[in-house]
């Protein structure tokens, strides 16, 4: 599909159709232009991400992953998380994927996983775009998938451990981007051999997904329920039909994967390690707590002013895409919001609200799911918010398209007068520039850090294994932690945890509280 429009983003008028060749060539050049020069933004700000990635090092759980992959191989880590830990077999493959790579793996793990992200919202993006019917200037699509990256990213109150770590990362930032690349074959499919091929891609992904993150269940579970429900108002046909086909599967691969992990022996070890402390999570009083508590995350979430450059992208893609016209085509090829203008003009705000609904009931059920383990820590545990801060991100996007398409072709035509496309346009992109800048400062400071502690983290590492080889069977640690991690003889040596796991790491009998470097 070609993103180039005959129109450029900041044009004052409509100069020409939605094809590619469609308006003046000095209009094409300035959108790209434009799009080129403010997509720099966000791609550099990544860029630094990614490349601070080379100062991760191993801490909390990762001691006690790494030893079981090297000297246990694939199926002791499936043996661990399935049997002792909680049943999470897809995450034993992904901690597989790092771990059988040692430090380096970590090191690599987040420019590879923000790669991963990238391309996938990229993607998205662009069958998104297809599907509904319109086109936008050259680099448009980049720029939208690259912001909003960094702001699912980068945007939590505590990025190392949402990004660089992976071991949280697996299951709450990579999870809920694997259940969005599900949804790109059936945005794809054209024909029925499509359709075929999307809804097992759908339910081998639901699957998946069931067994790496409880917390990524629990919101595509209420998505996809919600399209169904939403869908119930759309004339029937075969767009309907095979989109609420594609749907069951995917609930159906979810369930099976829950299942799998639900009755595990390590998911039936978890509940009755958490549930001793905590007590039943659907009991009334723990549904109070959480609701309280996602009341909390929501006012942290709401304010973190970064994640409206989502918005900000959206209004720029909504004012440049062309095309449209008609009601969008559904999935299955059948009218989404079938015929009559009025009928398709309440489509959009309908989506939005039902998105909306999705987010806050799929946010509170995470907290739900989630309390057991972290108790009252849950308001301040943001790397778990991941699961459904994608979808918080996505919805601003969309609604940044709203708007943007609403400015640009506006049911009431005395908008345009009040609202010129070249101020929104401008305004947008001051916004999409201020939010990285906002994103890049906490960020290099966070690389500050890193720093620091990766150097204390190898000196210490060379001396351990110095150490062990001369037989050594009792060493002193220091903790060295970063972003709030948990390290070996946390809370002034009165944690010992995970000590016993760096122990076996360097092939020692025991690892004692030191309180200075080697």
């Amino acid at each position: 599909m070609s993103t180039d429009t005959g129109a450029g983003p900041y044009a004052e008028k409509d100069t020409g159709g939605g094809g590619a060749g469609g308006g003046p060539r000095p209009a094409r050049r300035r959108a790209a232009s434009w799009t080129a020069a403010l997509a720099l933004f966000p791609f550099a700000l990544l860029g630094a991400a990614f490349w601070f990635g080379r100062l991760v090092r191993p801490g909390a759980d990762d001691w006690c992953f790494l030893p079981v992959v090297r000297d246990e191989g694939a199926l002791g880590m499936l043996a661990k998380f399935y049997l002792h830990d909680n049943g999470r077999v897809a995450n034993a493959l992904l901690v597989v994927g790092y771990g059988a790579f040692g430090v380096p793996g970590h090191q690599w793990f987040a420019p590879v996983s923000g790669a991963v992200v990238l391309g996938v919202l990229w993607a998205l993006t662009a069958a998104a775009l297809g599907r509904a019917g319109l086109t936008a200037p050259r680099g448009t699509v980049p720029l939208v998938a690259a912001t909003a990256t960094a702001a699912f990213l980068l945007a939590t109150p505590d990025t190392y451990k949402t990004f660089y770590w992976p071991a949280n990362s697996v299951s709450h930032t990579l999870a809920p981007v694997l259940a969005c690349a599900a949804v790109i074959p059936l945005l794809r499919a054209r024909t029925r051999r499509g359709h075929v091929l999307a809804s097992a891609a759908a339910l081998l992904a639901g699957v998946f997904i069931g067994t790496l993150s409880e917390e990524t269940v629990v919101v595509a579970g209420v998505v996809l329920v919600t399209v169904l429900l939403t869908g119930l108002r759309t004339p029937p046909g075969p767009g309907r039909t095979r989109l609420r086909s594609w749907c069951a599967v995917a609930l159906a691969g979810l369930a099976t994967g829950t299942v799998v992990l639900y009755f595990s022996p390590g998911a039936q070890a978890r509940r009755t390690r958490f549930d001793a402390d905590t007590g039943s999570m659907l009991a009334p009083k723990a549904l109070g707590a959480a609701l309280r508590a996602f009341g909390e995350i929501l006012g942290t979430v709401l304010t973190t002013w970064p994640y409206l450059g989502a918005v900000a992208v959206g209004v720029l893609l909504g004012l440049s895409a062309r095309g449209g016209e008609r009601p969008a085509r559904g999935p299955g090829d059948g009218s989404a919001d079938g015929p009559g203008g009025g009928q398709s003009r309440r489509g959009p705000l309908r989506t939005a609200l039902a998105g909306l609904l999705a987010f806050l009931v799929s946010g509170y059920l995470c907290v739900v799911v989630t309390r057991p383990v972290f108790g009252a820590d849950v308001t301040t545990a943001s790397r778990v918010w991941g699961d459904f801060l994608l979808l918080y991100v996505l919805l601003l996007t969309g609604i940044g398209v709203l708007l943007g398409r609403a400015v640009a072709a506006p049911v009431v035509p005395r908008v345009r007068r009040t609202a010129p496309r070249t101020v929104v346009a401008a305004v947008a992109a001051a916004g999409c520039v201020l939010a990285c800048a906002g994103l890049a400062v906490p960020l290099f400071r966070l690389e500050t850090e890193m720093a620091v502690r990766a150097r204390d983290w190898d000196h210490q590492d060379q001396w351990l294994r110095e150490r062990a080889a001369q037989g050594a069977r009792v060493l002193p640690y220091a903790p060295v932690p970063v972003g709030g991690m948990l390290e070996p003889f946390g809370g002034h040596g009165r944690r010992a945890w995970p000590a016993s796991c760096v122990a076996r790491y360097y092939h020692l009998d025991e690892v004692t509280y030191s309180t200075r470097l080697p």
